[in-house]
């Protein structure tokens, strides 16, 4: 009779620490603990790992992407771009069609000077370790003059990649070419204007349909229309500090905002559309401290409660056969 009540009780027990599905998700507040990344500018969730998200340094770190596990704010991989010289001012990351990861070194510290800025192309890593991967470099020029941007994005299903200026009277969506060519340069042409706010980054739904474009202190969602983008609605964003980033969740139902900064927090608001507000939630702040009191979570609760209570199914049911004896 001790398989049952050890069966029971391992049961019980992997119940209580089994992993939340939103925390495999990625769709939970996390903070980034690696040293290395004091300047976290560019954010994007992976397809392939659930829970990682990709992010990287601003200038002055090297051609390196980090990445990040949303569930421990651990990093887990980093990557090393091959075959892209030596980065100036990355500011941007998108995933696109088939796991491609997209790296716009498209910044310009020097108020939109530099006659063109790359875009690095390679494929998301099926294994998270640390490792060498050799990328596409790409020539961009603006059809209508140099200027400093942060914000790229790239049409999940076409691929085609688009980026927005940063202005502090208000930018334009920049539209490049079908395909980018390694030979050349690339022309982006202003397809749309982006009014209002001075867009830091940019993120486009998983299912193509809504574009959000942030700045250091709210953001505006707008629906994509083929590219012809119609303003939808201003969102207030969470204040974190310098808000560098945003991305969509996997799934397409929360937006994950970001900063620069040592131990920089990234946090989630309900995507527009998804069934929420579209405002800060506040969901992952409050509930942390819901249990700040006793020093525990919720799901650390939850988890201490059910071994509580495995314990003493497991020891009552002991005790009751000593008794039948």
């Amino acid at each position: 009779m001790r398989r049952p009540f050890a069966f029971l009780a391992a049961a019980l027990l992997v119940g209580a620490f089994a992993v939340p599905a939103s925390a495999a998700d990625g769709d939970e507040e996390f903070t980034i603990k690696d040293p290395r990344i004091t300047e976290s500018s560019g954010l994007t969730a992976s397809r392939l790992h659930p829970g990682i998200y990709w992010t990287h340094n601003d200038s002055d770190d090297g051609a390196y992407l980090y990445a990040v596990d949303s569930a421990t704010g651990e990093t887990v991989a980093t990557i090393t771009m091959a075959g892209v010289g030596s980065p100036r001012d990355v500011e941007a990351i998108s995933i696109g069609p088939d796991n491609q990861i997209y790296v716009g070194d498209i910044g310009d510290n020097l108020g939109g000077t530099w006659p063109y800025v790359w875009i690095y192309r390679l494929p998301e890593p099926k294994n998270l370790r640390d490792q060498t991967v050799r990328a596409t470099q790409y020539v961009v020029k603006y059809s209508d003059g140099a200027r400093d941007a942060e914000s790229l994005v790239v049409h999940p299903k076409t691929g085609r990649v688009y980026i927005v200026d940063k202005n502090e009277k208000g930018g334009h969506l920049y539209e490049g070419p079908a395909e980018l060519s390694p030979s050349g340069a690339n022309v982006f042409k202003p397809v749309a204007a982006v009014p209002d706010l001075e867009a830091t980054d940019a993120t486009l739904s998983p299912d193509a349909e809504h574009l959000v474009v942030r700045s250091y202190f709210g953001a505006i969602a707008y629906d994509w229309n083929g590219g012809k983008i119609k303003r939808k609605e201003r969102l207030g964003v969470p204040f974190l500090g310098q808000g560098e980033s945003v991305t969509y969740t996997a799934d397409g139902k929360k937006l994950m905002y970001g900063a620069e900064g040592a131990d920089s927090p990234v946090e989630p608001q309900d995507a527009p559309g998804s069934g929420g507000s579209g405002s800060p939630s506040g969901s992952g702040s409050s509930a942390a401290s819901d249990g700040a009191g006793d020093g525990l979570t919720g799901n650390l609760k939850t988890g201490a409660i059910a071994v509580a209570v495995a314990c003493a199914v497991l020891f009552g049911l002991r005790g009751l056969r000593r008794r039948r004896r």
